[in-house]
């Protein structure tokens, strides 16, 4: 009996150490390693490397669930009603539809794994963001926090409050 097979919409591959695409995102640096392209739509993956003191503005994604594994530094993250304190190799999941935000709190740059489900997050980081210019944080400036707010709403994200302060 023969019978048809659909191919696979996502193909196997690798990424190795330093490379993807490197993105300048207010003021991080995020290296793109998976894509909705690149995995048939099932997830998004980046490795973000986040000055300490910095906190993106309290925002909800209505779309895809976030999760973040925690390579280097310290983070205090809200999520809904909840405060949780993070440390390096400690894991964080963020269901979407629940407001959340996170800030550094450790003296040296954060190093996060960013993973959202389903994928196509991407398109935000790019549209906000720039190609990096070199490796490392780029020059530190002000969180246009109205240019946020308005590609987010293309992306079926919200920004509802200010960045997490100090504890």
């Amino acid at each position: 009996m023969n019978t048809l097979r659909e191919a696979p919409a996502a193909r196997p591959f690798a990424v190795a150490a330093g490379d993807g695409e490197h993105v300048w995102f207010t003021n991080t640096h995020m290296t793109i390693k998976a894509t909705a392209a690149s995995t048939g739509g099932d997830l998004f993956l980046m490795e973000a490397l986040v000055p300490s003191g910095f906190s993106p503005p309290l925002h909800v994604h209505h779309d895809e669930h976030e999760s973040f594994y925690l390579l280097e530094g310290a983070l205090d993250i809200v999520c809904g009603g909840e405060r949780y304190h993070a440390a390096a190799g400690d894991f964080m999941f963020l269901p979407r539809g629940i407001a959340h935000t996170f800030r550094v709190v450790s003296e040296r740059p954060a190093r996060i794994l960013n993973i959202s489900v389903p994928g196509g997050a991407e398109g935000f980081f790019r549209e906000v963001g720039r190609p990096a210019e070199r490796p490392g944080l780029p020059p530190a400036g002000p969180v246009d926090v109205a240019r946020l707010t308005e590609v987010a709403a293309r992306y079926n994200n919200e920004i509802i409050g200010p960045p997490l302060g100090p504890s």
